[in-house]
């Protein structure tokens, strides 16, 4: 595939979503020169599922593989096992190889919604142990000395944890330099991640420069925060995935605070950014939030499951949230006994400390014949064939 240089193209991918670029004259310059350019996003598969905060980065991968660029998603196999101290105020529980690679068995599907895996100008999709886990201490003892602690040190979620006593573990700053290496084991012109990985990605530009004397430049994406600049994500509690359904997904995005609605129309979907100045425009004069936020959890929906099932999420939430009606279909449990031993046998809740979190939160509820709600208090509430119950914000299930 030839590499395309439409300034106007090339204008639009260094602008869009971006928060930072190191160093953006030079980048435009290379984007610029018809050079056919390698770009990685490398993610650590530290759960079970990708989510937006990975979907983010992996739009813009795919606007460099759509101007004709190689690009690479690198799964962090390794670099998982050692746990990434970015944004943490104690070190991260490491995992086992065995964990890692369950985690991501289904990534590379789910990155397939935006990256094309075949073709003339298929995206890569590669693993870091498949050098890190060949260095010797010898050849990690030569890695550390291209590094001071002293920069090490300037990390602000180190620096935050020594003002508060709290230990860093040698392990911890052997990873920027793992995720740095990447750079160096696969000679990249480009990286691209999230704007909290900016330490980690211009650890790998020092490193490249260091050991390859090649200038690698370091593409940082706006993150999908709230106003209190809490991120969307699995450590939040509050993260979309990409293997929500689409009803789950639709309610998920509606439950958003209003200040997310620009950003996740920027970051997450592809209306164009005339058409968001023109939301903020009308928010701004008093248009229902409300209103833009159903039209950015239909576009999302769109994006991962198609405009027939976007189309079905909303009228499912308009009916059942909107108009307070129970929606056509209800998942159906053929059970008996406690309601709490049911919704944990069938995974509905992950335990009875959450089932009995919800019962004093008020969110397991009866739905009588009236289609009026009754909160369920009691801990051993016994189920009745015919019973249908409402668990958190959106979920119904109907016993038989």
């Amino acid at each position: 595939m030839k590499v395309i240089t439409d300034e106007k193209k090339i204008d639009a991918l260094l602008e869009r979503g971006v928060e930072n670029i190191f160093i953006k004259e030079e980048l435009k310059k290379k984007l610029l020169s018809g050079k056919k350019l390698k770009i990685y996003l490398g993610i650590d598969p530290t759960g079970p599922t990708l989510h937006l905060g990975h979907a983010i980065p992996i739009k813009k991968l795919k606007e460099f593989q759509d101007l004709g660029h190689q690009v690479i998603l690198l799964m962090g196999d390794f670099t998982a096992m050692i746990g990434d101290p970015t944004d943490k105020m104690a070190a991260r529980k490491q995992l086992t190889r065995k964990e890692v690679l369950n985690n991501l068995r289904k990534y590379k599907k789910q990155a397939s919604v935006f990256l094309n895996f075949s073709g003339s100008n298929k995206a890569q999709f590669k693993f870091n142990s498949k050098w890190l886990s060949k260095l010797n201490f010898g050849d990690v003892v030569e890695l550390a000395s291209k590094m001071t602690v002293d920069q090490m040190l300037k990390r602000d979620m180190f620096v935050r944890r020594m003002e508060e006593n709290k230990p860093i573990f040698i392990h911890e700053f052997m990873y920027p330099l793992m995720q740095g290496y990447d750079s160096v084991a696969m000679e990249v012109d480009v990286e691209i991640g999230g704007n909290d990985q900016t330490f980690n990605m211009l650890t790998g530009r020092h490193l490249e420069a260091q050991i390859l004397g090649k200038d690698k430049s370091v593409l940082a994406t706006k993150l999908l925060e709230d106003n209190s600049g809490k991120k969307m994500g699995k450590t939040e509690g509050n993260m979309v995935t990409l293997e929500d359904l689409p009803n789950d997904m639709f309610g998920k995005i509606m439950s958003w605070n209003d200040s997310l609605i620009l950003k996740g129309f920027e970051l997450c979907t592809d209306v164009s950014l005339e058409a968001i100045k023109q939301y903020k425009k009308e928010i701004s004069s008093g248009a229902n939030p409300r209103d833009f936020k159903i039209k950015l959890a239909h576009e999302m929906v769109k994006i991962y499951h198609g405009e027939q099932k976007a189309k079905e999420a909303e009228e499912n939430f308009i009916k059942t949230f909107q108009k307070k009606e129970i929606p056509d279909e209800i998942e159906e449990i053929i059970d008996k006994g406690e309601l709490g031993t049911v919704l944990v046998s069938r995974k509905i809740v992950k335990s009875m400390s959450e089932f009995r979190r919800l019962i004093d939160e008020g969110a397991v509820k009866k739905i009588k014949e009236d289609n009026t709600e009754e909160k369920i208090t009691d801990y051993k509430h016994e189920v009745s064939s015919g019973d249908i119950y409402k668990v958190g914000k959106r979920r119904f299930i109907k016993i038989k």
